[in-house]
């Protein structure tokens, strides 16, 4: 069984979020949803759960930080083309999000942008061609 990657995000609104995600390509999951979360697919193993804060607040004693304000990591999703990042990004914006709140990824082997969702949630979308990027790559050269 490959390892599956589950990425819990607390969200304000939950029907929004949900609207949200689906909006930029991500399946609902009605067996591992409910009022609380929605399970949302991306692939056969990477996943958001939306979860609402007072859900969240049962797997942490910490704080949740408010993602419009303050950052801990950077969700990067992979593309199959730069149309199809373009497009991800294109949808994002659509659904209410922000597009590029970063600056865009352009090399000859590589490109990428990115996206907040509602909650301020930040996710980058990368296409790269692997045969052509070099094998100790500089990006601040490529």
């Amino acid at each position: 069984m490959p390892k599956m990657i589950f990425v819990n995000l607390p969200v304000t609104d939950l029907k929004r979020a949900t609207a949200f995600y689906e909006a930029v390509g991500a399946v609902k999951n009605p067996q591992f949803s409910d009022d609380t979360a929605s399970c949302m697919v991306f692939s056969e193993t990477i996943f958001a759960m939306l979860l609402t804060h007072d859900k969240f607040r049962q797997f942490t004693p910490k704080p949740i930080a408010d993602a419009r304000t303050s950052n801990q990591v950077l969700f990067c999703l992979s593309a199959d083309s730069r149309n199809e990042v373009d497009e991800i990004v294109g949808k994002a914006e659509a659904a209410g999000g922000v597009a590029d709140p970063g600056p865009k990824d352009e090399y000859s082997f590589m490109y990428g942008r990115s996206f907040e969702d509602p909650d301020g949630h930040m996710w980058g979308v990368n296409w790269m061609d692997l045969a052509a990027a070099p094998l100790q790559p500089d990006l601040a050269n490529a």
